[in-house]
């Protein structure tokens, strides 16, 4: 396997898309494979030259920094590409850089196939941008259905997709490593840093601070809950374009500690008790399942992406609903015996969410896609032996 992977999300930017794609690099060439990465460039970038990533000249997002925007020409690219040789082209956006692999990979013959990342359908919702949601699913059939495959997160994304006229789909699922992400790594330092003793309960928010990501909501629950509990907190690690206003409205007691990682981020998960997750716009959240391997009940959207990762190991509220949410993690702050009892079932089910048994479904996808043939249309990686989705809507 040669593979070209085409995105405009990759390192540095810190979030779950260019971390599944990091992975995807590394688990090709330990397969035996090789890798080339077409992606934006980024100030944050190493200077030194690397052969298996080649930059682009992308701009900042004004609002919001992380993201960059590029627009290459496929004549451009195609000199490093006959460099490289590949066998498969994988675009991982359909726009800038990605639209561009898409045009590389029809004037050089190379089979080609994406993957969808982004629930584009919430994103409109979201921002009221309904008027732009029909011309906008035509795009996305168009670029998607060119490819051999269109890998999606979960069943519940293939559903969305397939209704909405989307062809040769097939299944990428997540994992989570259950050894970075553990109950052991629970720490009197974090929770200390955190400002916290023994009989405080911990409500921790991992991820990207964005308006899209319910951040309101979450907002207005804390604003119901801070005259109810005095030994509620709230923790966020993360950050993004609405962190300063969250630092500046957050009501009640809130700490926010910027972006965690290594055994920073596994200590921050499981020194707390909760894990809260409003958003409604995301097809896969990884910080799902690593909440769910730090031994961590969830407190999430009632989405049918979400509720197909957290089945029965967790609770569940309206998008948008402060009171629902407020409700939601009063129920497990007054209850510490189910409290409990949810944080291990969470520690068993993530169990289930194994990252060898994704990429084997993946690269048999990868590998019936050069020969042709149909997706596979196996359960979801990981997990047609375990039943995880048991608890998943029908």
């Amino acid at each position: 396997m040669r593979l070209a992977l085409f995105t405009d999300s990759f390192a540095p930017q810190q979030n779950g898309v260019s971390r599944t794609l990091e992975r995807l690099v590394r688990e090709t060439e330990i397969r035996g494979g090789a890798a080339c990465v077409f992606t934006v460039d980024d100030p944050r970038a190493p200077r030194s030259r690397n052969g298996h990533v080649h930059r682009t000249a992308s701009v900042a997002l004004p609002h919001d920094p992380e993201i960059r925007i590029s627009l290459p020409s496929a004549g451009a690219l195609l000199p490093a590409v006959a460099e490289f040789a590949p066998s498969l082209v994988h675009a991982a956006t359909p726009f800038g850089v990605g639209l561009a692999g898409r045009r590389v990979a029809r004037l050089a013959g190379i089979p080609f196939v994406t993957s969808y990342h982004a629930s584009f359908a919430a994103y409109t919702r979201y921002y009221r941008l309904g008027a732009l949601a029909a011309p906008a699913w035509r795009y996305l059939r168009w670029f998607h259905n060119a490819s051999r495959r269109t890998f999606c997160p979960t069943m519940a994304a293939q559903r969305e997709l397939r209704d909405r006229g989307f062809r040769r789909l097939a299944l990428w699922g997540r994992g989570v490593d259950t050894a970075r992400f553990s109950p052991s790594f629970r720490s009197r330092a974090m929770r200390l840093r955190v400002g916290v003793d023994d009989d405080t309960i911990v409500v921790a928010y991992v991820g990207r601070i964005a308006r899209e990501k319910g951040i309101e909501s979450l907002l207005g629950a804390m604003g119901c809950l801070r005259h109810l509990r005095s030994d509620l907190v709230f923790a966020f690690a993360g950050d993004g374009p609405y962190l300063e206003h969250c630092r500046t409205v957050a009501p009640g007691r809130a700490i926010f500690l910027g972006r965690l990682e290594g055994e920073a981020l596994s200590a921050f998960y499981s020194s707390a008790d909760i894990a809260v997750f409003p958003s409604s716009t995301d097809t896969f959240g990884d910080v799902l399942v690593e909440a769910m391997a730090s031994g961590l009940p969830v407190v999430a959207a009632d989405c049918a992406s979400t509720r197909e990762i957290v089945g029965a190991t967790g609770t569940y509220h309206a998008p948008d609903d402060v009171s629902q949410l407020s409700n939601a993690i009063l129920s497990l702050v007054v209850n510490a015996p189910r409290r409990r009892a949810l944080g291990r079932a969470a520690r068993i089910r993530s169990s289930l969410f194994g990252w060898g048994a994704v990429f084997d479904d993946l690269f048999t996808e990868y590998e019936s896609a050069l020969a042709g043939r149909d997706p596979v249309r196996l359960p979801s990686p990981g997990m047609r032996r375990s039943g995880a989705f048991s608890h998943a809507p029908r």
